[in-house]
């Protein structure tokens, strides 16, 4: 599922994780191509592949440079042995790395080019730009037949000196239903930027043009942007934004419609609170569904806010029909509904995460929820995820649940303050087998991060396990690098 609360939250470390509320940053949200979820596939060989930030990342000495990793898809999942990991250095990409540029910020891939291999858009969104502080920077890197290996374009800023972080937030989706992706870019401004498809490997678009969602200004731009396909025609945009200028408590999401002439601003809708968004077929009637995560807030029946001191987290389900989203009938959860894991306890961050993916080969959506925040035993602020299948009727929350931490059975590692595992993760069928495979990412070892992959055998397993470290993939763990903190949707 975004660089909302995750980094922001990562950073700032479990004090002020556990003391309630923290500036929001932007990320990246999760985007889908159709109403079955899109799985990037760089190499074009069937098996989903998995990119993901190191953005703290020193490189060549400079703090917080920034790195992004790209671990391929193979027979027995994703590992540092198939991988390329880059910076701005690297022979290929645009830029130079400095300090403090936060290459890999956010990314979102498509087959932008038409050459059948999926390509990456990622930013450096507070990438100084002739001059101007944290302008931003958005490269496109190309896919093929070697996978992300550094060949890339520039996204030209058009509006430089409206806005800053350029690249903050990135999603992909065919807008105008012509077959080709198309590329939207947010930054600290609420205007957002399309880049149409028809890309040439020389950077050029097949053309541009902004919406403006109804999120208020002077709130650093919206939150998170999901693309999908909600309502059976061009793909969809979900804006997570702020409802107010000077409340940071409570968001104000909108969902926007494609059309042939790209997105609609004029026709968008409000839908229920949430930071974070995943977009699926959870039932399989043909259009996508809205998951949200209103992980530090959880609100009411009517949508009325309440504190996050008062409970941990709440998913809302907001199912998709040919008119649309139907947000009157959208159903919340949380730990205290059904048999789902857990107690709701204050600062859980039940939802910081959220991805949608088929587990059991069933064509009914299963989700995968974060719970960063989740404190078990001593351990506090260790995390732990969720996993809901669908069925016909929606998700399962009363049979079938499962819940991981690092002290269960089969997965690597331990329960230690302040690891957050879910402060990221993935559902990405990265074998091949047709089961998407679950993909975690934490902040173990204050702020290293790692990559947990739990494989699917019809459920996600523990047989199998492992972790992917940032020592084993060409990541220094000077400082905090937060590898696993930000995955391409």
């Amino acid at each position: 599922m975004h660089q909302h609360l995750r980094l922001a939250l990562a950073t700032a470390t479990a004090a002020a994780l556990t003391g309630g509320l923290l500036t929001f940053a932007t990320a990246p949200a999760v985007a889908a191509d159709s109403t079955r979820v899109a799985q990037a596939d760089f190499n074009n060989d069937g098996k989903g592949d998995v990119a993901f930030s190191a953005q703290g990342a020193h490189v060549s000495g400079k703090e917080a440079a920034g790195q992004l990793v790209v671990l391929y898809g193979t027979s027995s999942g994703v590992s540092s042995a198939k991988r390329h990991t880059l910076s701005q250095n690297s022979t290929g990409v645009p830029g130079t790395a400095e300090t403090g540029d936060e290459f890999g910020g956010d990314s979102a891939y498509a087959d932008f080019n038409g050459d059948g291999y999926d390509d990456l858009a990622v930013s450096a969104p507070t990438e100084d730009v002739d001059g101007d502080t944290d302008g931003g920077t958005v490269a496109i890197l190309w896919g093929s037949a070697a996978g992300i290996t550094g060949k890339g374009v520039t996204v030209t800023d058009p509006a430089r000196s409206s806005h800053d972080q350029w690249g903050d937030e990135l999603a992909a989706g065919d807008f105008d239903g012509d077959g080709k992706a198309d590329l939207a870019v947010g930054s600290s401004g609420t205007a957002i930027h399309v880049f149409k498809g028809g890309f040439t490997t020389s950077g050029t678009s097949g053309g541009r043009y902004t919406v403006t969602p109804p999120i208020m200004s002077g709130t650093g731009g919206p939150m998170n942007l999901t693309a999908g396909d909600i309502d059976g025609g061009p793909t969809d945009l979900i804006v997570d934004g702020f409802e107010t200028e000077t409340d940071y408590g409570w968001n104000r999401n909108f969902f926007i419609p494609g059309s042939a002439s790209g997105l609609d601003d004029s026709a968008a809708t409000s839908l229920k609170p949430g930071v974070i968004t995943a977009v699926g077929d959870i039932d399989n009637d043909g259009y996508g569904d809205i998951v949200s995560g209103a992980y530090w807030n959880s609100t009411t029946e009517d949508g009325t806010p309440v504190p996050d001191s008062a409970n941990g987290g709440k998913v809302w389900v907001t199912y998709g029909s040919a008119s649309g989203p139907l947000t009157s009938e959208a159903t919340g959860i949380t730990q205290n509904t059904g048999n789902v894991p857990g107690t709701s306890e204050g600062n859980d961050f039940f939802g910081y995460e959220l991805d949608l993916g088929d587990i059991n080969g069933d064509d009914y959506l299963d989700l995968a929820i974060g719970v960063a925040g989740e404190n078990i035993g001593e351990a506090v602020n260790t995390g732990s995820v969720t996993v809901l299948y669908g069925t016909a009727n929606g998700l399962n929350t009363t049979s079938g649940t499962q819940s991981f931490s690092q002290d269960t059975a089969g997965v690597p590692g331990g329960n230690e303050d302040d690891d957050m595992l879910g402060m990221d993760l993935k559902l990405d069928d990265v074998t091949g087998d047709g089961k998407a495979d679950l993909i975690v990412g934490s902040a173990e070892n204050a702020g290293n991060g790692a990559v947990l992959h739990l494989p699917s055998n019809g459920r996600i397993t523990t047989t199998g396990a492992r972790t992917v470290s940032p020592s084993t993939s060409g990541v220094s763990t000077t400082g905090t690098p937060f590898f696993g903190a930000n995955f391409a949707d």
